[in-house]
């Protein structure tokens, strides 16, 4: 099974407010990104590749509204509260964050956890605790994850080293699996193989060599768990990372990076067509 994910971040933001839509209103935005990409993906076998698209929680519901019958997309949340709702427990005292009982709710199939962004974000908030052993980010993201497997929703969990991570590689990596994954049912998580310390302006992106050899390492670690590239899918890596057999698919995010930056369907829809080879 391929799986072709599409982490659509904060691209809602319109261009004149400093951010990267071009595509629609704010309020048809999701809308608008299912529709121009749902039907073009009926051509694909869903027993051979799987589609969800992750979405700011404000777009999720006209997102799963403008599913049609038979649409191969899914969507997605990126990620979940590490705490939920329970029938005779908490009926809902979350205030700004997303339990995964309500992205359930809203029609999502599966969530998007431990994104380099993410784990940045919760690394900030312990440095400014004074907390330095970050191992505390990755039991953190555990509990998001089972989390959201108790809700019913499949789990791509992120995983990836920085520049000053590098040299440690495999024990970075190593304890985000088992730490992320303890107690966690592997058959409904994909792994998101992310090389922070290649993405981004000026920086040289992963090699084939260096993405297959983390791809067996994490299939070593797992008993042989999906991995996908979490570093970018784009239309000049594609062939590339199709070419690697322990890659089971990828991550999109921006679609252009020249000119009007940004995320366009009909872009989006060429680079899938270039990973399968249709």
């Amino acid at each position: 099974m391929k799986h072709i994910y599409l982490n659509l971040k904060r691209f809602d933001v319109p261009a004149e407010l400093g951010g990267v839509n071009r595509l629609a209103p704010v309020q048809e935005w999701g809308r608008t990104i299912v529709e121009s990409t749902q039907e073009p993906l009926k051509k694909y076998n869903p027993q051979e590749v799987e589609f969800v698209q992750f979405l700011p929680e404000a777009h999720l519901l006209q997102a799963v509204a403008a599913l049609s019958e038979n649409s191969l997309l899914q969507i997605g949340s990126q990620s979940v509260y590490r705490d939920n709702t329970a029938v005779g427990g908490n009926f809902g005292a979350f205030t700004t964050n997303r339990p995964a009982s309500i992205v359930k709710a809203m029609g999502c199939a599966a969530t998007l956890i431990g994104h380099c962004e993410e784990r940045n974000d919760k690394k900030g908030i312990l440095a400014e605790a004074g907390v330095s052993n970050m191992s505390a980010v990755n039991r953190l993201l555990n509990k998001e994850i089972k989390c959201a497997m108790d809700a019913g929703l499949k789990v791509v969990y992120c995983i990836g080293e920085t520049s000053e991570e590098q040299p440690q590689w495999e024990q970075v990596l190593g304890e985000q699996l088992s730490v992320g994954l303890e107690g966690v049912d592997k058959s409904k998580v994909v792994i998101a193989y992310e090389p922070v310390w290649s993405i981004g302006p000026g920086k040289t992106p992963a090699g084939k060599d260096y993405i297959t050899k983390i791809a067996r390492f994490v299939k070593e670690q797992t008993g042989g768990m999906d991995v996908v590239y979490g570093g970018g899918l784009k239309t000049d890596n594609a062939a590339m990372l199709a070419s690697i057999e322990e890659i089971d698919g990828g991550l999109i995010a921006l679609t252009r990076f020249t000119g009007e930056i940004g995320f366009y369907p009909e872009e989006y829809l060429e680079i899938i067509r270039l990973y399968l080879g249709e």
